[in-house]
Formats: structure tokens, sequence, C-alpha cells
């Protein structure tokens, strides 16, 4: 998917409140920046799908967190 249409299924996404689209959209953009080796960009949407994930009580948090942990980014947690 192109970036253009990522960011405007985010955009839709927040405007509908889809928690569960805006992990499963900001965790392919966070794919896509990390297999561009851009570390930076990939932590800033991980971190995105990981607020998500928490405030949904989505069991994809631990595995973002984990992400992050890796990167340096946070600290390992447990679910």
């Amino acid at each position: 998917m192109n970036k253009n249409e990522l960011d405007r299924l985010l955009l839709e996404a927040h405007d509908r409140d889809d928690h569960e689209a805006l992990i499963r959209y900001y965790t392919q953009a966070a794919d896509e920046r990390e297999a561009a080796h851009d570390i930076d960009a990939a932590c800033f949407y991980l971190t995105h799908a990981f607020v998500f994930a928490l405030e949904a009580g989505a069991p994809e948090a631990d595995a973002l967190n984990a992400r992050l942990a890796a990167h340096g980014r946070a600290h390992r947690l447990e679910f």
C-alpha cells in the first residue's frame, strides 16, 4: 500500500475512533518504515499503535511493547 493510501486510512480510522483499525494501520506503517531501515519513524508508528492497543485492551499491546523494547524505546512490560 502506498503512503498516501495508508495516511488516508489512518485519518479515516481516527475520524471513526476505530482503535482496531488504528492499531492495524499504525503497525503496518511501522512495518514499512522498519523494512526501509528508518527505525526512528518505525518507532514513532509503533508507539502510536501501542498506545491505541493499551487503550483498547488489545492483545497486540504485548508484541508492540516487545518491538519498542527491542529498539531501546521502551521498557519491557508484563501483560
